[in-house]
Parts: C-alpha cells; sequence; structure tokens
C-alpha cells in the first residue's frame, strides 16, 4: 500500500469519527449531555486550585478533553 494510500484511509477513518462525534452531540439528547461535560469539566471556568498542583492538573486534564470534543464538533469535513 502507497503512503498516498495510507493517507487517504487515515483521513477516511479521521472523517468518520468527526461524523461520529457530530451524530452523538449535535442531537437534542446530545446537546444536553454536552452542556453538563461543559459544566463538570471546567470548560467556561478556571482549572487552578490554589495550593493543590494536582487538583489544578487533574482539572485541566479534563479541561483537555473537552476542548477536544468541542474542536471535532467544528470540523468540517
Amino acid at each position: 500500500m502507497s503512503d498516498e494510500q495510507q493517507s487517504q484511509e487515515q483521513q477516511e477513518k479521521v472523517n468518520g469519527l468527526i461524523k461520529n462525534y457530530k451524530l452523538t452531540f449535535e442531537t437534542e439528547s446530545g446537546a444536553k449531555v454536552l452542556e453538563d461535560l461543559q459544566r463538570r469539566c471546567h470548560m467556561f471556568t478556571t482549572t487552578n486550585v490554589k495550593s493543590d498542583s494536582h487538583e489544578s492538573a487533574f482539572n485541566e486534564g479534563q479541561r483537555a478533553v473537552m476542548l477536544f470534543v468541542m474542536s471535532m464538533l467544528k470540523r468540517n469535513i
């Protein structure tokens, strides 16, 4: 298999995954879950916990997941 074919297959997999994210979160139920996750995962609030760097890092990890989900939903295919 050529590099070009592998690249095309990889892009098709990514596009399929983007479609699945959109199918999941763009329904009425999915939108409610997404809204709840945004609140729980510090999407719009600070992740810093004064004097607890471990908790801050944990919160930022949650936020990073939400940023990834949101980026998937904004991608065009």
